[in-house]
């Protein structure tokens, strides 16, 4: 597996509070914002950060790993016996998508953007 990014998906009560602090105290800045949710980045190697609206996880925390070749992966986990708990699928937003977790309910997410159809 080739991990070229990563990002910590946080649900949270006030999106907008939460990332005024991460930018005001951090240094990020917002570079997707639609209802409910906010991604932040910065330009050095620090994890993006996604703000999510209301119940999204049963911790509260997703970590996100972007990918290449992701349905070799999901291949392989399943065949380790891993606990895929959303097998891949196509996202209405662009983006090959799974999820895993660990025994201590933290979620894993591994995403690969899928290129627009006619590339």
């Amino acid at each position: 597996m080739n991990i070229i990014a990563s990002t910590v998906s946080l649900t949270v009560a006030d999106v907008a509070a939460s990332s005024r602090f991460l930018s005001t105290h951090l240094g990020f800045r917002e570079v997707t914002v639609a209802e409910g949710f906010i991604r932040l980045a910065r330009d050095d190697a620090a994890a993006d950060i996604e703000l999510w609206a209301g119940e999204r996880t049963p911790t509260g925390a997703v970590v996100s790993f972007t990918v290449t070749g992701i349905a070799a992966e999901h291949e392989r986990l399943l065949r380790e016996g891993a606990d895929v708990t959303t097998a891949l699928r196509l996202e209405p937003w662009g983006e090959w998508s799974l999820r895993l977790t660990d025994p201590n309910g933290i979620v894993i997410q591994l995403v690969e953007w899928a290129p627009p159809a006619g590339f």
